[in-house]
């Protein structure tokens, strides 16, 4: 059963904005590497500080998976106070 992620990345300020663009680009070539990654992509919006987020991972396993390898990456560390509101269901 697939899992599929969407939501929002929320920046509060320009900082937190410029942390994102700065690692962003290596999060997403390092997700596209993940064994069960089907798709992932973070599209900043017309607002500044907010981008939106679509994932699709071929089931929870390799979903949490990809959590956990981000938690300990630069990506989380940089990122970790930057507020998210995600949404997950399975199909």
């Amino acid at each position: 059963m697939a899992l599929y992620l969407s939501g929002r990345l929320i920046c509060s300020d320009a900082k937190q904005a410029e942390i994102v663009r700065a690692h962003l680009p290596e999060h997403i070539r390092l997700t596209h590497l993940e064994p069960g990654c089907l798709s992932f992509q973070v599209t900043q919006t017309a607002d500044p500080l907010v981008w939106t987020v679509e994932e699709a991972f071929t089931d929870r396993a390799a979903f949490e998976a990809h959590q956990a390898r981000t938690r300990v990456s630069d990506w989380g560390k940089a990122t970790t106070d930057i507020p998210r509101d995600y949404e997950l269901r399975e199909d």
